[in-house]
């Protein structure tokens, strides 16, 4: 039957006509599709890749609920999230899974909806009367006609071939007056080497910090990488790869790290370079580790992604797979890592039941921001954390605003300094649904549940799975609302989406007497 169902998927190249085309099957779109088609809608869902379920089936294996209120998780996420906890018979809502089983179930609900899913096509043209959008062509010549489309992918491709005004990168201090926005330089200098013999700065520093300032803007969004699943026991291991290109070279900074700390005797052990997290049946998450002198996050290796194009950014993913493997290569093998280093490194492999159609490698890269539109209303950092109540709230978040590195930067030839990292409390705060809506003379019938209209900021709060669900879901149902009422999406009427929405236990109401504010909470638990 699962067979069935994807062939019957595969892409045909005539024109086709639905109710409402959502193009990315992350979370975001998944929801945005379920929903719609629950209500009657005739939904086309394209998803670029091969597989659904975007980082949450692609290495991310947790809801992030350990750095937000549960209680803000509701409607379709929550279902979701229920669906794990069925599977794993925890008798309630599971928010750490695995891949594999997360895909299974996001295919269930979208087969169990009659959602058509499109594989294996990207958007390259969008075709407009006037504001509203009547066409896209994708990759692999289809074109499909919808009354309502919905982008709720990463990049925000059909929004900006539809013309759509976006940003990328960070806004300046001055802009929004948001005290956490534009450039941030870490208070703490790193020692290490800089620069090469010639005086040439190595590989993953991208700048001098006397280049940059303070507070301004900068053209690049927080860094990207790869979250492997991996194991600890040999019967559940395939051995990790090495990179089609490998340069121990692009690892000089780490290497002349492991230099200085041998040199003051201080230990070093694989943690101090990686996140390892414990996830169920033998499975641990690799990520990056914020306070590592050289991690898993691609400094610098992001920058170009947003607006590049799809061979641009095949060769960008290619780059973040070569500097991941290759920086375990390094590990594991270089004479420049301490011998108990190497031996943690050697003793992990691949996890063997993971995305076993891919060399047991994550389908996607983890793009944690790119475009963001600039829409209706532009959430700041204000917004998330004290104007928090909006009349036209579709939902809510309450994760910390996180915010990764973006880069390193020289200060010297002999220390460096990270730059672009935020971390701040987590207030519960609404989601408005001018957010989610273009300028009405720029385009009527499309909704960004995914490229949102935030800031840098503030889009920090928004970039997780589960709070992507919850605008999706919102997406969904306004969009279907837009076609049953033939309006367009920025006249859908707000009492009615809000009472469907509550209907459907998406959280849209602060709730008297629980908390607004997310203490810092554990880590999550060890399988």
């Amino acid at each position: 039957m699962k067979f069935l169902f994807l062939a019957c998927l595969i892409c045909s190249t005539h024109l086709k006509a639905a109710d409402i085309v959502v193009y990315g099957g992350v979370p975001c779109g998944i929801a945005a599709s379920i929903v719609a088609a629950r209500e009657g809608a005739k939904v086309v869902l394209i998803e670029p890749t091969k597989h659904v379920g975007g980082l949450s089936t692609s290495g991310i294996n947790t809801a992030e609920s350990e750095h937000m209120l549960k209680w803000t998780i509701g409607g379709f996420a929550g279902e979701f999230y229920r669906r794990l906890g069925a599977h794993y018979q925890t008798g309630g809502p599971e928010y750490f899974f695995e891949s594999s089983i997360a895909e299974k179930i996001y295919l269930d609900m979208l087969r169990e909806a009659g959602v058509e899913v499109r594989f294996g096509a990207s958007v390259v043209k969008v075709a407009k009367e006037g504001a509203r959008i009547t066409a896209i062509t994708l990759t692999d010549g289809s074109q499909l006609q919808a009354k309502v489309f919905i982008d709720a992918s990463y990049e925000g491709d059909l929004m900006a071939r539809a013309g759509v005004k976006y940003t990328v990168g960070r806004e300046s201090k001055s802009e929004f007056g948001e005290e956490a926005a534009g450039i941030r330089f870490d208070k703490t200098p790193r020692k290490a080497g800089t620069v090469d013999d010639s005086g040439k700065l190595l590989p993953g520093i991208s700048a001098w910090a006397k280049e940059l300032h303070e507070g301004d803007a900068h053209r690049a969004p927080m860094n990207y990488n790869f979250r492997l699943t991996v194991a600890k026991d040999p019967k559940l291991q395939v051995p990790i790869p090495a990179p089609q290109h490998y340069d121990a070279k692009r690892y000089a900074l780490l290497a002349s790290w492991f230099r200085d700390q041998a040199q003051q005797g201080k230990p070093v052990k694989l943690a101090d370079i990686i996140d390892l997290y414990g996830r169920r049946n033998g499975k641990f998450e690799l990520n990056n580790k914020q306070s590592a002198i050289y991690s898993l996050g691609h400094f610098g290796g992001q920058f170009d992604w947003p607006d590049a194009s799809y061979e641009e950014r095949a060769g960008i993913y290619q780059d973040h797979m070569d500097y991941t493997l290759g920086l375990l290569h390094f590990l594991a093998t270089d004479a420049a890592v301490p011998v108990k280093v190497q031996e943690e490194m050697k003793s992990l492999g691949l996890h063997k039941n993971e995305f076993t159609d891919n060399g047991n490698l994550p389908y996607q890269l983890y793009v944690r921001e790119a475009r963001r539109m600039r829409g209706e209303f532009v959430v700041r950092q204000q917004d998330v954390q004290e104007e928090r109540r909006k009349s036209d709230s579709i939902g809510m978040s309450s994760h910390f605003i996180d915010c990764h590195h973006v880069q390193r930067v020289a200060l010297n030839d002999d220390e460096f300094v990270n730059e672009g990292r935020i971390w701040r409390m987590g207030y519960a705060y609404q989601i408005p649904y001018r957010a989610l809506t273009p300028n009405a003379a720029e385009c009527t019938n499309l909704l960004v549940p995914g490229a949102a209209s935030y800031t840098h900021v503030a889009f920090c709060t928004l970039r997780l799975e589960s709070v992507w669900m919850i605008t999706g879901h919102a997406a969904g149902i306004a969009a279907a609302l837009a076609v049953k009422d033939n309006v367009t999406v920025q006249k859908v009427p707000l009492a009615p989406l809000q009472d469907k929405l509550r209907a459907q236990k998406q959280v849209v109401d602060f709730i008297p007497g629980l908390p607004e504010k997310c203490e810092h909470l554990n880590g999550p638990p060890e399988f």
